[in-house]
């Protein structure tokens, strides 16, 4: 694992390369999914079919071999033990209590000439969830694209999940029933996108579509984006430790490890002001690492974009932190209230010691699809907010028509558009 310090002369190039990732889009996937997109929106239900048949190594003959109805989902969910029920119950309750926070309100009021303005908050019709069904199951992931969507007050949720081999997961098709999916259909891919983007027979139309996947189904998002909205294209997980040097070790290395695991490109580093608290952490990583089941994978992802830096002070941390800007940040510091005012740019910031990124991951509550690759700079978290619209409302009273039709006369005659001018003027009393 790469070991620096913000004393040296280059380590802002060294950071800097330590966290270039490559965003463009590779020519072959785009090329490929660009085919398969096409294909879709030509052939509808047969290319969806077909497309499954052959990745995921299924054997449907129609559509109606890969739709999941809500009985279906409910008979997932009464398959689960309780204990794992209750597990699912009192993650879904406390990331709906959080939800309910962020919703926004329509409003307005009126100028002293009775001229009403205001915004008017509606959800969204339909949204597609896309849930990862590859390396591993990812239930939370339903739980956290489905409910900010439910308490938005979408009217329908299509849920689309690859099942390779034709097995289907009861934990994910559980939380699809908790969340209020409507209906899944157990395709993925590039195709998958395609059909909520552009529907077929089977597959209705969405507005938007939310939720992480492979390069395929980042290459079609990015594709279909403008015909329906999207959340993000995300990048690889990553995590930033910012630790004073007094939280136990072990901890800080498995809290590493939670990201690491995901994926060889994922990126894990610490922050802190002590060489001898970075090495006991470095002592930790090499005693723990070989107990994971994920080693190879946690082991390629520390040595190929994983750090451990020193750094002067606390206060340089939150100003590298702000540069890396994370997707997420742990705070493992005495009080890390008071280091808040100077951390701008983080999807989500885990403050204090017992406060594991992995809480975040499943039952705290806020959403954990979140901004990656330094786009924290400008991107917030999933959120309700992404499921509802805002529309403007004017209505300009008799007396307003008065004043405001002077000042867009003349400002539209000095854009030259003499019709829009002319609209305001015919309402200006003679």
């Amino acid at each position: 694992m790469l070991r620096l310090s913000s004393s040296q002369a280059d380590f802002a190039e060294r950071l800097k390369q330590l966290l270039a990732f490559e965003t463009a889009q590779d020519p072959a996937v785009d090329a490929a999914v660009a085919a398969i997109c096409d294909d879709v929106k030509a052939r509808g239900d047969a290319a969806l079919v077909e497309y499954t048949n052959r990745f995921d190594r299924t054997d449907a003959a129609s559509m109606a071999g890969l739709t999941l109805s809500r009985d279906e989902l409910e008979a997932a969910y009464k398959r689960l033990s309780p204990e794992v029920r209750e597990a699912l119950e009192a993650a879904a309750g406390r990331v709906r209590r959080y939800h309910e926070k962020q919703l926004m309100q329509s409003w307005s009021y009126e100028d002293e000439d009775g001229t009403l303005l205001g915004q008017q908050v509606t959800a969204l019709d339909r949204v597609g969830i896309y849930v990862p069904g590859g390396k591993a199951a990812y239930p939370s992931s339903v739980l956290m694209n489905a409910l900010p969507a439910k308490v938005a007050g979408v009217g329908e949720i299509i849920m689309v999940v690859p099942t390779p081999g034709g097995e289907k997961n009861d934990l994910v098709l559980a939380a699809a029933y908790v969340a209020g999916v409507d209906t899944v259909f157990t395709v993925g891919g590039a195709q998958a996108v395609a059909a909520l983007a552009y529907g077929t027979e089977s597959v209705p139309q969405v507005d938007k579509i939310t939720g992480p996947g492979n390069a395929y189904v980042a290459a079609a998002k990015r594709r279909v984006f403008g015909v329906v909205g999207i959340d993000m294209v995300a990048g690889p997980s990553e995590i930033l430790v910012i630790c004073d040097g007094e939280t136990d070790p072990d901890w800080i290395a498995m809290d590493l490890f939670s990201q690491a695991e995901h994926d060889e490109i994922a990126q894990a580093i610490l922050l802190c002001p002590s060489a001898d608290y970075i090495a006991r952490v470095e002592a930790s990583i090499a005693k723990l690492l070989p107990t994971m089941p994920r080693r190879a994978i946690i082991e390629a992802s520390l040595g190929n974009r994983g750090a451990l830096i020193e750094v002067m002070d606390l206060a340089e941390a939150c100003a590298i932190a702000n540069y890396i800007a994370p997707e997420h940040l742990e705070l493992s510091v005495a009080e890390p209230e008071a280091w808040l005012p100077g951390l701008k740019h983080a999807g989500a910031i885990f403050m204090g010691r017992f406060t594991s990124e992995s809480l975040g991951d499943y039952c705290a509550g806020p959403n954990h699809v979140l901004p990656t690759s330094r786009t924290a700079r400008f991107a917030s978290p999933l959120g309700v907010y992404d499921f509802q619209k805002r529309t403007s409302l004017i209505r300009v009273s008799h007396a307003g028509a008065q004043r405001l039709g002077k000042i867009a006369s003349v400002l539209a005659h000095g854009e030259g558009l003499t019709a829009h001018a002319r609209a305001a003027e015919f309402r200006l009393d003679k």
